[in-house]
């Protein structure tokens, strides 16, 4: 059983949500365009076209702040526009909105349907079939997702291109490349969503959201500098931008300065604590030798994993790799993989089911999961890892020795902690099995 938070833990929770709604009280554009709408609404109950542009707003602010409140929000106010409005084509935006709600409570299916749905409705906009390759994405029935992907390239009307369908598309080619294992092709692809979402000036956040996925894609393949370059271009678009402010941290700690990363992680926790910002703050205080203030930061993981029913919900997987990180709730670690795979088939939740597997001294069965996580051919040095351990406790050295060496290669510092296990690991390996397609491995350290 899981002991109840702290003390300790309950007054950082407190403070953290003082600082969370200083954050959103601050004014922003979209504050002016809720109380716009919001207005609207009042003055003439009976305009669904006011709902639904209501619930864009709320989405846009729960985007910004990290509150599931604007995501109830915005369900409400669509479901209203849904009620005025349901059968005709001018009901397609806001059934495509509500399933955009859906998705960010990881409500796949029906997402999927709603989005189904307003393609339905009307047929001439393609945008849906953004969220319908999402939502199949998710679910891991990724041939489904590319061919709905497909439906981006030829908009028929100036409708689709208006709103927005190239950037989608770009984002979406980016996201599919970099599952193949094409690195250079996905790179390729956001650098020109980047590029769209700042010509046809979206939303600042939504600009932030692009330059921060490209500084992930740029990380996960060992490209720091660029990767750097990225997360501070997000973090100038977007001031204070939780996500970048994280993926700084996260660079800070693979360069090795850790002060640096406890400072930018704190910020980030400050803006919006979230369960990963948490548990990684922890990592690093473990790491500078400051194991109390690692487990407060550990404490907090589980405690904001439980303040809610949406936190319980949509955190599954990222508790379920933290017990199975941390040797702790083992069992209940596995409980929560096979619990999110109930939803989810995409192949990172086959990776936490592998890791929880492996953690739970089943890598039998470990490593028909990792197989299935490693199917698309994605180059994550984290999935290489996880299959290079697995096959380590297996006895397969081979298979073993070709994974680690392959994710020290990609990104030397990918992990805090398993950037180093993985080259002990491989070190200690038989040295006729320490070979990567066919080339032998002479040094393992970076």
């Amino acid at each position: 059983m899981i002991p109840p938070p702290t003390r300790a833990v309950i007054a950082i929770v407190i403070a953290l949500l003082c600082l969370q709604g200083r954050a959103q009280g601050q004014q922003h554009e979209t504050d002016n365009v809720v109380r716009f709408f919001q207005w609207k609404v009042s003055q003439d109950s009976d305009d669904f076209f006011n709902y639904d542009r209501l619930g864009v707003a709320y989405i846009q602010k729960a985007r910004e702040t990290g509150d599931i409140t604007y995501y109830n929000l915005a369900a409400k106010a669509l479901e209203k526009s849904l009620n005025l409005e349901s059968s005709h084509p001018e009901a397609a935006p806001a059934t495509k909105h509500l399933a955009t709600v859906y998705f960010a409570e990881h409500r796949f299916r029906e997402a999927l349907a709603l989005a189904q749905k307003a393609a339905d409705l009307n047929p001439r906009d393609v945008t849906s079939f953004a969220l319908i390759g999402d939502a199949r994405s998710e679910m891991g029935e990724y041939e489904a997702a590319w061919a709905a992907y497909t439906r981006l390239q030829n908009p028929l009307d100036a409708q689709s291109a208006a709103s927005g369908v190239e950037y989608l598309e770009e984002s979406r080619e980016s996201a599919e490349s970099l599952l193949i294992g094409d690195a250079k092709d996905a790179i390729d692809h956001m650098q020109q969503a980047v590029a769209i979402s700042i010509e046809s000036d979206m939303a600042k956040e939504s600009i932030a959201w692009s330059q921060f996925t490209l500084g992930e894609n740029y990380f996960q393949l060992g490209d720091l500098a660029n990767a750097k370059a990225a997360y501070s271009d997000a973090l100038q678009t977007y001031p204070g931008y939780h996500r970048a402010l994280a993926g700084l941290a996260k660079l800070a700690s693979a360069e090795g300065d850790l002060g640096d990363a406890i400072k930018l992680y704190k910020q980030a926790i400050n803006v919006i604590p979230l369960p990963s910002y948490a548990a990684a703050l922890g990592d690093v205080y473990a790491k500078a030798g400051r194991p109390a203030e690692a487990k407060q930061q550990y404490d907090l993981v589980e405690y904001i994993n439980r303040l809610n029913v949406f936190n319980q919900a949509v955190y599954n997987r990222e508790l379920s790799v933290f017990y199975a990180d941390h040797d702790i709730h083992l069992r209940q670690a596995l409980e929560l993989a096979r619990k999110e795979f109930e939803i989810r088939h995409d192949i990172y939740t086959w990776d936490a089911l592998a890791w929880a597997l492996y953690k739970n001294s089943q890598p039998g069965q470990a490593a028909v999961a990792i197989k299935e996580a490693l199917r698309l051919g994605t180059k994550d040095p984290l999935l290489f890892f996880h299959a290079g351990m697995i096959y380590e406790r297996l006895g397969d050295s081979q298979r073993a020795g070709d994974y680690l060496a392959r994710a020290i290669a990609l990104n030397p510092q990918f992990h805090l902690f398993y950037a180093d296990i993985a080259r002990t690991t491989l070190q200690g390996l038989p040295s006729g099995s320490l070979t990567v397609a066919g080339h032998r491995i002479i040094d393992a350290r970076p």
